[in-house]
């Protein structure tokens, strides 16, 4: 069964806070296998306009750093399944630990003034 997953990403590793991303590494999951992938340049980041615009992508899960608890709410209410407070790296290497079912949400931390979250690990 297929399955779309966005990751924010920023210089093609996580971008730590959400709203903050350049652009969103989007892939489609096929039996275990990353079948597509694609950036997407996200639409101006406006509150509560992400989780509907994931959603008419056809996104199913959100791997994020940070995410404050609004943003949180409203993704459950679309639907759309979420991992948080995950480690920085690459989005490639965060969909295969999707795949893998390694994949660890960890501290939410979303804090404007910060962007490296590398102690989440």
């Amino acid at each position: 069964m297929e399955k779309k997953i966005a990751i924010p990403v920023e210089k093609g590793k996580l971008c730590a806070h959400f709203g903050h991303c350049e652009k969103f590494y989007v892939a489609v999951i096929d039996n275990n296998k990353i079948k597509e992938e694609q950036e997407i340049t996200p639409p101006e980041h406006q509150p509560g306009l992400y989780p509907k615009w994931m959603k008419s992508l056809g996104v199913q899960c959100v791997i994020a750093g940070g995410m404050g608890e609004k943003a949180q709410d409203l993704f459950r209410q679309n639907g759309i399944q979420l991992y948080t407070g995950v480690p920085v790296k690459t989005a490639a290497d965060l969909a295969q630990d999707y795949i893998q079912g390694t994949l660890k949400s960890g501290v939410n931390s979303c804090n404007h003034h910060s962007r490296n979250h590398e102690e989440n690990k």
